[in-house]
């Protein structure tokens, strides 16, 4: 059970971005907070569905720009925010982004998540990881599947 947990035990950002995003509906979603908490990481989760691929890209931004993950006057920050969306899109489009033109739509829960990076090798500056999950299919309930998607970028 992830209910107790220490300083030892602490996960890297992009592994709480997923469990995160993963565990939206369930108990251990206020342990991981608390583990991002306890880390010092800023973080923010929303929601998206939509058939077009720039309405995604703006929702996440612009979850990240008003809850003060990013500095949305610093084009640095922005761009890393940005492409850590478009890598995490594309794991969902399988490479290719596969819905909209296609029909194909997306119903998402995504998390961002900013901070430093901890592993063997000490990383400078702080990190941004970008997760999606939830379901892509055609436009009709029921014709979908799970998909989840991951970004990360140096900002």
């Amino acid at each position: 059970m992830m209910q107790n947990f220490s300083e030892d035990a602490a996960f890297p950002i992009g592994k709480l971005s997923i469990l995160l995003a993963v565990l939206q509906n369930h108990e251990w979603k206020q342990t991981v907070e608390q583990m991002l908490i306890s880390q010092g990481f800023k973080y923010t989760i929303g929601r998206v569905g939509a058939m077009d691929m720039i309405k995604v890209v703006a929702a996440i931004e612009t979850a990240g720009k008003n809850n003060r993950i990013i500095d949305s006057e610093n084009y640095r920050e922005v761009h890393a925010l940005y492409h850590a969306i478009i890598e995490a899109i594309q794991s969902i489009g399988r490479g290719v982004v596969q819905f909209g033109d296609i029909l194909r739509t997306v119903g998402l829960t995504f998390t961002i998540v900013r901070g430093e990076m901890t592993g063997a090798i000490a990383h400078e500056g702080e990190w941004i990881a970008v997760c999606v999950y939830g379901t892509i299919g055609a436009p009709k309930k029921g014709f979908e599947h799970e998909a989840i998607g991951f970004g990360f970028n140096h900002i």
